[in-house]
């Protein structure tokens, strides 16, 4: 496994086939707690935010207002690619960018559409991620694990990577 810096564009080639993200928040008590939301984005911009919506009077809008550290993780189980995102989360007002990223499919959650009074824009800078990304077939993967059970040695599956956005 290797670290690198600001690559968010590999990041982004694993998130953006991906439907759903969880995103993992703090309650006031300690314990975690996560939701399955769409990132609304088609692609990461210039500051490493994704986006979500979110209903502002929800569990969600509660919770990062008071401590906006979250986690978004990614497991797209058909490529075999896996993204855990850090980074910190906020509730923005910005009706151009409600309005650019709004879907037909949001639309069933907020039905006035991107001007709903409940609409949250939920932004999520990246500071950190991590990716696993395997490029091998099945097979192959099964022929590379029995082989480690074979010669004991740990097989190397993939490419591992940490990166520091920030």
């Amino acid at each position: 496994m290797t670290a690198t810096t600001g690559n968010t564009s590999k990041l982004w080639e694993l998130i953006k086939d991906t439907r759903f993200g969880m995103l993992t928040h703090r309650h006031a008590d300690g314990q975690l707690h996560s939701h399955p939301l769409t990132t609304q984005n088609q692609d990461v911009d210039e500051n490493a935010t994704l986006y979500f919506f979110v209903p502002k009077d929800g569990e969600i809008a509660r919770h990062v207002a008071t401590d906006p550290t979250v986690n978004v993780s990614y497991a797209n189980t058909d490529d075999d690619s896996y993204v855990s995102v850090s980074g910190h989360a906020a509730l923005l007002e910005d009706p151009a960018k409600k309005e650019a990223l709004f879907t037909k499919m949001a639309k069933a959650w907020f039905p006035e559409g991107p001007t709903d009074t409940n609409l949250g824009l939920l932004a999520v800078s990246v500071l950190r991620a991590e990716y696993w990304d395997v490029g091998d077939s099945k097979m192959v993967q099964l022929f590379k694990m029995a082989k480690a059970v074979v010669t004991g040695n740990t097989p190397e599956l993939g490419e591992h990577k940490k990166v520091a956005v920030s």
